[in-house]
């Protein structure tokens, strides 16, 4: 049953990225903010990023990536995974200052070019990075 759990999990990831203007999507562990698995983005890392559904780029890349987009503004998978993590715990500080009794459900961060969004589960955090649809 873990099994057919992991394969309707990876199904529903596979469609979700494959969304019009969906950039990347990323699963993070809860404990710390490790990625498990992503899509869209290069990693600096092979050991960072195992089931990755992108390879790892072979050779560190300091300031640009393959792809490209580090200049628009996304960076390395490892980078989103860090900015989300302070983001997620600095949100539920604010959400445990306020009410012990609380927790954070969902959050959207939308930008002039992306939006993410940021689903905490109590074992995985799933990130979608999508473009911001026109006003």
């Amino acid at each position: 049953m873990a099994q057919n759990t992991q394969d309707e999990t990876l199904s529903l990831l596979t469609r979700l990225s494959q969304k019009p203007g969906v950039q990347s999507t990323l699963i993070l562990s809860r404990e710390n903010g490790t990625i498990i698995r992503t899509s869209g983005l290069i990693s600096n890392s092979s050991s960072a990023n195992p089931n990755s559904t992108l390879p790892a780029s072979s050779e560190p890349q300091p300031d640009t990536y393959t792809n490209g987009r580090k200049e628009s503004g996304i960076h390395s998978a490892e980078d989103v995974a860090s900015m989300v993590w302070a983001f997620l715990t600095a949100a539920g500080t604010l959400v445990d200052e306020l009410d012990k009794d609380d927790e954070v459900k969902l959050l959207r961060l939308r930008t002039k070019k992306n939006e993410l969004v940021i689903v905490p589960d109590p074992r995985f955090i799933l990130v979608a990075i999508h473009d911001t649809p026109p006003a």
